[in-house]
């Protein structure tokens, strides 16, 4: 039993550095702050895309005369639902569709 739990406990370390890869006392540490390292970097990586999408939706929308702010504010009002995250993808991807969007948007105001 106990040497079944070791050789999970190393498994789970293989390709570590060090003693952490061969000490059973300094993997299970390993383990514990990887997983914690995990957790958070989770959380952060959906913080971190919401930003890149705000990044791309405002430096497409500028050249065609409207700030990021603006442009969600109006989509609000008009309670066109697309996300950040589509828009985005609009932005990248097909500029052009982006700019008739806008543009469809600023006339309707």
């Amino acid at each position: 039993m106990k040497n079944k739990r070791r050789k999970n406990i190393l498994s789970q370390v293989k390709g570590y550095r060090f003693g952490r890869s061969t000490k059973e006392r300094v993997a299970k540490e390993a383990i514990h702050h990887a997983g914690a390292h995990a957790f958070r970097h989770r959380r952060a990586k959906k913080r971190e895309y919401r930003n890149l999408w705000t990044l791309r939706i405002n430096a497409a929308a500028r050249p065609l005369g409207i700030t990021y702010s603006r442009l969600i504010s109006t989509l609000k009002k008009k309670e066109i639902a697309l996300d950040r995250k589509v828009l985005a993808a609009l932005a990248k991807d097909h500029p052009e569709t982006f700019a008739r969007f806008v543009s469809k948007l600023e006339a309707r105001s």
